[in-house]
C-alpha cells in the first residue's frame, strides 16, 4: 500500500469515526431535550424516560434538526417557544459531546 492510500485510508477513518461521534452526541442532546421537555411536562420516571425516546425517535423524520424542534415546541406549548428549544438544544448538545469524551 503506497502513502496515498494509507493517507487516503486514515482520513476515511476519520471521517467515519467523526460522523459517528456526531451522530451519537446529536442522540444524546436529544435524549437530554426530551428529559427536559419531559421535566416540564411534569413527567417522572418510566414516562420521561418514554418521552426522552420518542423525542429521540423524532428526529429520523426528516434531515437536521427542526424535526425535534417542532415535536418539543409542539408538546410544550406554551411552556417554550421554538427558539428556547433550539438554544437548549445547543446548550444540551455541549453536554451532550462532554458526556461522550468521559465515556471514550
Amino acid at each position: 500500500m503506497s502513502t496515498f492510500d494509507e493517507r487516503e485510508n486514515a482520513f476515511e477513518n476519520k471521517y467515519a469515526h467523526d460522523e459517528e461521534m456526531k451522530f451519537r452526541a446529536e442522540a444524546r442532546r436529544n435524549k437530554l431535550l426530551g428529559l427536559w421537555a419531559a421535566e416540564m411536562l411534569g413527567k417522572t420516571g418510566d414516562d420521561a424516560t418514554a418521552y426522552a425516546a420518542e423525542v429521540v425517535k423524532s428526529d429520523f423524520e426528516e434531515a437536521g434538526s427542526e424535526d425535534v424542534v417542532r415535536k418539543v415546541a409542539g408538546d410544550l406549548g406554551d411552556k417554550a417557544d421554538a427558539d428556547t428549544v433550539r438554544r437548549k438544544m445547543d446548550e444540551l448538545l455541549i453536554v451532550a459531546k462532554g458526556q461522550l469524551v468521559k465515556e471514550n
